[in-house]
């Protein structure tokens, strides 16, 4: 095990390197305990500097931050944010790939099929390559170490999360002198970064591991409704932990210790135990949200999906969103974020997120701005300055990556008064880790116009684009049906939280991923096709709704008898 994990200490921060499967990672991090030798005192060794304050904190800090998010992605770009997030921002059509064939960039996020003129037959495009195909060709050892697996990068970054978190709760009881208000922020620290990865792991695969130990190998698989179960479970007991904590003073002293100071500025300075508690509430409710089908095809807030791997949002689901929401994240309240930072960052300016990657000429950028994310902005929206056609237009190889839009570096152009969704310069932008506030408010939206509460959830969406800077006109008061609020729902969902992890989630939950022939389907697209800006396409994406478990932890950990479906039976 020694010869495939590499230390170093970054100013005290613990990073490790391992190999690219999630047993690997289960291992190597306290195998090599006893091994690793370090000459700063100050710095935490996973076998002997791990027994005072300053040494819990900076590992809790180090195994998060460094072997989480910054864990072997250095395939394209150099984090979780990067490749990882790539494929769900090109699945959710906030992007396109470039050229050529990078890490899969170029076909995990083209359609099967695309019409762009509805009334013209001649202007079909048919992918010779579906992503179904691509995703069982490409699932095997050999293509993961070729970086042409794209199954792979979140499965082993989130089980790295897993890991890190179980280590430092282990580690917890080494060290001495600790309150006990401490010692329970470090273990609600543990506790909600495991509920994020299993978040993270159940909304994407077919089904995945819980591991409750370091050294731990377990090989029963269980499908992706228990693995939200065991992020629910997670999450919850970080908030009874957070919710217990009697001394602020104690908490506020430890939180700031567990967070980049990179990252503390802006929305990211450390929350206080009852934001971080409306966090979870937050988080509690996206589980729900992202996991169930709530369809709204082409305009229809009746339409179903046949061929699901999920089911339907019943009112009662909606109700609990509601309730969580009410004491989710507030105005103002921060949240846990990244930014990069000019060195010993655990994602750089340049290349550590889909963002960055993309706010470079659209001619040569690794991800293209989609033609679909900014339909989704109205023509005088302020927003919209953080895209820009100066570069002319990118004509992609005959798919959907071609492109008007190139996103703007919002540092260097000096926008101000609005989220800036794009730079390449150190901090330039944060990369929200969390939920946040506008992510909250539209899922009470969202869920009001469900129930049936349209004015409510006008002004809800209203709440969010000022609180953008959007300068656009006001829904509260106008007589809309629940469609046509649906419609603003999700056009500001999708302009809102773009970049930020999330859009694939809600084209899959509205039903757009799937099969026309399932009754999805994606209707009155902008798409460049021959050179040619049509408006009105419509895209048949038949997207994988939950992906197979990755061929590296299956051949390295077999399933046992007792073990859920591995792979997705509905393709």
């Amino acid at each position: 095990m020694k010869k495939n994990t590499i230390f170093t200490i970054q100013k005290g921060l613990l990073r490790s390197t391992v190999s690219t499967f999630a047993l690997t990672a289960l291992l190597g991090l306290q195998a090599c305990k006893k091994d690793l030798e370090v000459n700063n005192p100050n710095s935490p060794t996973v076998g002997g500097n791990v027994t005072n304050e300053s040494g819990i904190a900076a590992y809790a800090k180090g195994t998060v931050y460094w072997n989480g998010f910054n864990y072997g992605n250095g395939w394209l770009g150099d984090s979780y944010f990067s490749l990882p997030w790539g494929y769900i921002e090109l699945m959710g059509d906030v992007v396109g790939g470039g050229q050529g064939s990078n890490n899969q960039t170029t076909t995990m996020g083209v359609p099967d099929r695309f019409q762009a003129d509805p009334a013209d037959a001649t202007t079909v495009f048919t992918n010779p390559s579906p992503q179904v195909s691509i995703i069982r060709s490409f699932n095997t050892q050999a293509a993961s170490s070729n970086a042409n697996n794209a199954l792979i990068y979140q499965w082993t970054s989130n089980y790295a999360l897993i890991n890190a978190a179980n280590l430092i709760v282990e580690n917890l009881g080494n060290v001495s002198g600790l309150s006990v208000d401490k010692a329970n922020t470090i273990k609600a620290w543990a506790a909600w970064w495991k509920g994020y990865a299993y978040s993270q792991i159940g909304s994407l695969y077919y089904a995945g591991l819980i591991i409750d130990k370091s050294n731990t190998v377990v090989n029963t698989y269980v499908d992706k409704n228990a693995i939200i179960a065991e992020s629910n479970r997670n999450l919850s007991a970080a908030a009874t932990l957070l919710n217990g904590i009697s001394n602020q003073g104690d908490y506020a002293a430890m939180i700031a210790q567990l967070i980049p100071k990179q990252n503390q500025v802006g929305l990211g300075m450390p929350p206080t135990s009852a934001q971080w508690v409306r966090i979870i509430n937050t988080m509690l409710a996206r589980n729900i949200v992202l996991n169930k089908l709530a369809p709204f095809v082409n305009g229809s807030l009746t339409a179903s999906i046949s061929k699901s791997s999920t089911t339907a949002m019943t009112n009662a689901d909606w109700q609990s969103v509601i309730t969580l929401c009410n004491n989710g994240i507030r105005s103002g309240d921060y949240v846990f974020t990244g930014r990069s930072s000019a060195a010993n960052s655990f994602f750089s300016a340049s290349g550590g997120t889909v963002a960055s990657l993309a706010a470079i000429s659209n001619q040569n950028s690794t991800y293209k701005v989609s033609e679909r994310l900014v339909q989704q902005f109205k023509s005088n929206d302020k927003r919209l300055a953080n895209f820009s056609t100066t570069n002319g237009t990118f004509f992609g190889d005959a798919n959907t990556n071609s492109t008007r839009y190139t996103l703007v570096d919002g540092v260097t152009a000096g926008l101000s008064g609005i989220p800036i969704f794009g730079s390449r310069q150190a901090g330039g932008i944060e990369i929200y880790l969390s939920p946040t506030y506008e992510e909250n408010t539209l899922m009470l939206a969202e869920a009001n116009i469900r129930l049936g509460n349209v004015p409510v959830a006008l002004t809800q969406i209203d709440a969010v684009r000022s609180a953008q800077g959007s300068g656009v006109s006001t829904l509260t008061g106008l007589p809309l049906t629940a469609a046509q609020a649906m419609t603003e729902l999700t056009m500001e969902r999708l302009a809102a939280l773009a970049f930020r992890g999330l859009s694939y989630y809600d084209l899959r939950r509205w039903g757009w991923t799937y099969s026309i022939a399932n009754g999805g389907g994606r209707y009155g697209c902008n798409v460049i096709f021959r050179n040619t800006l049509y408006t009105n396409a419509t895209f048949n994406y038949n997207y994988m709704d939950y992906w197979d478990v990755p061929a590296d932890e299956l051949v390295k950990n077999p399933p046992a008898a007792s073990s859920a479906v591995v792979k997705n039976p509905n393709y």
